[in-house]
């Protein structure tokens, strides 16, 4: 089994879920659907798939400064993903759960890991504990 020791970056419910590797950074502004929790954006390979309950597994992000509203709608509706490991922070996506958890969600844990290691994650269920050990279930 493997297992990743993460860098917390906001810290949120444990994680028990369907990896999902993007191979292609996203814009959640116009890329994801706060009312489906599906990829909208036509031009991305994973175009479609829900995000929802799975741990999202960000190559990198396009900026907005609304992908914070639209994670936060997202957690609002019950269609944010159970976890996101970033390859490094994006402070205005993480933003989003910061506030969905000032206003009394339950939010995904956010962690950071080397996007190396998303390869041994494709296709595979993980366990996100408290303290931001993954591993392969």
């Amino acid at each position: 089994m493997n297992r990743f020791q993460t860098e917390i970056l906001v810290q949120g419910q444990p994680a028990l879920a369907e990896a999902l590797v993007l191979t292609a950074p996203i814009s959640f502004w116009g890329g994801v659907n706060p009312k489906t929790g599906r990829i909208a954006d036509v031009r991305h390979p994973q175009h479609g798939i829900a995000i929802t309950g799975k741990v999202l597994c960000l190559p990198g992000t396009i900026g907005s400064s609304s992908a914070a509203a639209v994670l936060l709608e997202l957690v609002s509706a019950g269609l944010a993903p159970a976890a996101i490991i970033l390859h490094e922070p994006d402070a205005i996506l993480l933003l989003g759960l910061i506030v969905a958890q000032e206003m009394g969600h339950a939010t995904p844990m956010a962690v950071k890991l080397d996007r190396r290691e998303f390869t041994h994650l494709t296709d595979q269920t993980l366990a996100i504990d408290v303290a931001g050990m993954v591993s392969v279930q």
